[in-house]
Formats: C-alpha cells, structure tokens, sequence
C-alpha cells in the first residue's frame, strides 16, 4: 500500500494528522493550540494541491484527501466551536439543542460536500463553497470569540453554501499565498494589536465567499471570456 502513496499524499496525511492532533488538544482544553494546528491543517491542504500539480497525484490521493480533509476541516473545527461554547449554553437546554442539531447540520453538509467533490471538480471554478472556508470561519471565531447566535447563523449559512449549486472562484498562486501568509499571521500574532491578523484574515474570507460568486457571474458575462466559458 505504501507504493501507492505519492509526495502529494504524505502532505495530505500530514493534513489529517494535524487535525487529529488538534481534536486531541481540544478534549484536553488547549483551544488555543487546536486552532494552530487547524490553521496549520489548512496550510497543508493547499500545499498538497500544489504539490500534486507539480508532482503528480498517487492512485489512492482522489480517495485520501476527503478523508483528510473531513478530520481536519470539520470534524476538527466544530468540535473546538463546540467545547469553546459549552460553558456557555450547557445551562440553557434549548440553545445547547440547537447548538447540537446545527453542528450535526454542518457535519452532514461537510460529508456530502467532500464526497462529491470528484464528481464536481472544474478547473476554474468550486461548486459549493469550499469546507476549508468554513474550516477557516470558526477558527477565526476562537479567537474572535463573537456571540455564540454569530457563530451558528455563521455555521448554518456556510453549511448550506457547502452543498449549493453556487459557484465560487478557485483561488490562483498569488491569492493562494497572500491567504497562506495572513493564516501565518494569525498563528504568530494571535490576539496581538487588536486582532489584527485575524479579523483581516475574516473579512479577505467574508469577501471571497460574498463577491466570488460575482466575479464569476460578470467574467462569465463578460465578451473577453467567450461564450461557452463553462468551467466551474
């Protein structure tokens, strides 16, 4: 089986490591912690992407990656939210319901998203919001620690995004990298200078998730792109 695995799938395992780690850290109560290793996860899962267009994929990597992705990218996130805000609605029976009922949503939401992405996948363009933006969102919110009702709207909105038919654009290198370095950012700085690194990490997602959609809409309007541009 080890002869399987190309250069690209040892990152996306690194990717599912981390995020085991971070649930660990999470049942230990290091929530700070978790969500480095999260970030870090996030990091990982684009790195393999690019790894994988430059060195090939292995034959299990289309079968690896959701599993990978479905540890770190949600499993891994709604459980920190979740032990984060426990304390919070553990008195209050009906919002510790519905915080219940609305992270079992998002889970689903992230199951049926990763394991359709094969069948999905364009070039140029996501169907369905990517989970590792809703990975991103409630890390964000550790350290932002909004409102409890922000954060499930949030999670309600992103997981229903996950499995729609709307289009979002697929990043290129440079956006790639400017995300790569706010994550880093964010993992140095924390909660340092107002939380700088961390809210301008959440409004270059708010703006992606809001305005990427558009950008797709006009590009595909637009007479430079051709008729017949079709791609994702």
């Amino acid at each position: 089986m080890i002869k399987l695995l190309s250069i690209a799938d040892l990152v996306t395992l690194l990717n599912a490591m981390l995020g085991f780690l971070a649930l660990l850290l999470v049942f230990s109560n290091e929530f700070q912690l978790a969500a480095v290793l999260i970030l870090l996860g996030l990091l990982a899962d684009g790195l393999d992407g690019m790894v994988a267009r430059r060195l090939g994929n292995g034959k299990i990597g289309e079968y690896l990656e959701p599993l990978a992705d479905m540890i770190s990218l949600s499993v891994a996130p709604l459980s920190l939210f979740y032990k984060m805000y426990y304390n919070t609605v553990v008195l209050q029976p009906s919002v510790h319901l519905f915080l219940g009922v609305v992270i079992v949503f998002s889970l689903l939401c992230s199951i049926i998203r990763l394991s359709s992405f094969s069948l999905l996948k364009e070039k140029q363009f996501f169907v369905g919001l990517p989970t590792s933006a809703s990975a991103l969102f409630l890390v964000l919110m550790s350290y932002l620690t909004s409102e409890v009702w922000i954060v499930l709207a949030g999670i309600i909105l992103l997981s229903v995004a996950m499995i729609s038919p709307i289009r979002f654009p697929k990043p290129g290198l440079k956006v790639d990298l400017l995300t790569a370095v706010f994550i880093v950012a964010t993992i140095l700085l924390d909660s340092m200078y107002y939380n700088i690194a961390p809210l301008l990490l959440l409004a270059a997602l708010l703006s992606y998730i809001l305005l990427g959609p558009i950008y797709l809409s006009v590009k595909k309007r637009s007479p430079v792109s051709g008729e017949g541009h079709t791609h994702n």
